[in-house]
């Protein structure tokens, strides 16, 4: 399933939705229609776990092309919101993880040139996260070098503490995309929380679309413009670390609960790595997809 949340006025509430050709159809609408429940927003629904995936499917596929009065809507009608749009916990971000990128920070962002040998972990706050089109802020009196970075998001599904990498891939709720801005000039003494935390840093969306349905991970391409010029092209293929071995480090310390988020690394072509360096100013936009799951595109504007 592609999952999205949505609301259909400007002051509504946001609502779980699954994308369906040109349409969203309500989940918890269409269950109630059938004489079943499910919840009518994302975070509820995942901590179902893999039975709400299977409920879900199997109720969308009984009513496909007659949907009941009520239940379903085009999807230009509605505004799509980030997926989850206020996470429980911090997006726990993983730095440095594709090689090329290793090499192009160390020339530029005073890194290592040697590869990690443990993922680099850093978090970004609920408080950062915006959903497709919303406006990224550039602040001027903060920073003046805000860059990007596309990133493969990885939602939990299922409580996961000291997880095996055989089994990781089973706490997997699904996939999204992330965009991982950051604040170049705004790092601490190494840490780099305020430089990549700051308010709309993680625009996340448009959609979640469920672990059944994307074969291989590992195998999706991911890019990014601005301003329509390509500045990332890759593949996940290309990670340091791989899924399942990011879920079993940070599970070793740390519990990952359903509805968390992993920001999996950007490759090659940030903008701190470019020579000139480049940055992102109000006026510019912003696009980035990544295959089999959809495309953001937001705005810079000043604050």
């Amino acid at each position: 399933m592609r999952l999205i949340t949505y609301r259909n006025e400007v002051t509504g509430a946001g609502r779980l939705g699954a994308v369906v050709g040109d349409y969203v159809v309500d989940l918890a609408a269409l269950a109630e229609h059938h004489g079943s429940t499910l919840p009518d927003n994302m975070l509820d629904f995942i901590d179902l776990g893999p039975l709400a995936v299977t409920a879900g499917s199997a109720l969308l596929q009984s009513y496909e092309g007659n949907w009941p009065v009520g239940c379903a809507q085009p999807l230009v009608n509605v505004k799509v919101l980030a997926p989850i749009p206020r996470p429980r916990k911090n997006i726990f971000g993983i730095g440095l993880n594709y090689v090329e990128h290793v090499a192009e920070s160390s020339r530029t962002l005073d890194t290592a040139k040697d590869l990690p040998k443990e993922p680099v972990i850093f978090s970004k706050p609920p408080t950062s996260v915006i959903g497709p089109d919303d406006a990224i802020e550039h602040n001027g009196a903060i920073t003046q070098q805000l860059d990007w970075e596309v990133e493969l998001a990885v939602i939990i599904g299922t409580r996961a503490k000291r997880v095996t990498e055989a089994q990781a891939l089973n706490y997997v709720f699904g996939y999204s995309v992330i965009i991982d801005m950051s604040a170049r000039d705004c790092r601490r003494a190494g840490q780099w929380i305020y430089s990549k935390g700051q308010d709309t840093y993680a625009p996340f969306g448009p959609c979640i679309v469920t672990a059944d349905e994307i074969a291989d991970p590992h195998n999706l391409n991911l890019s990014l413009r601005v301003n329509g010029v390509t500045k990332q092209s890759s593949n996940t293929r290309h990670m340091l670390f791989n899924i399942p071995t990011l879920i079993a480090d940070i599970s070793k310390g740390i519990t990952l609960e359903p509805g968390d988020i992993i920001a999996t690394g950007t490759p090659e072509g940030v903008g701190a790595g470019r020579s000139p360096q480049e940055w992102v100013w109000p006026g510019d936009i912003i696009d980035a997809d990544v295959e089999c799951i959809g495309s953001l595109r937001h705005p810079v504007v000043a604050v």
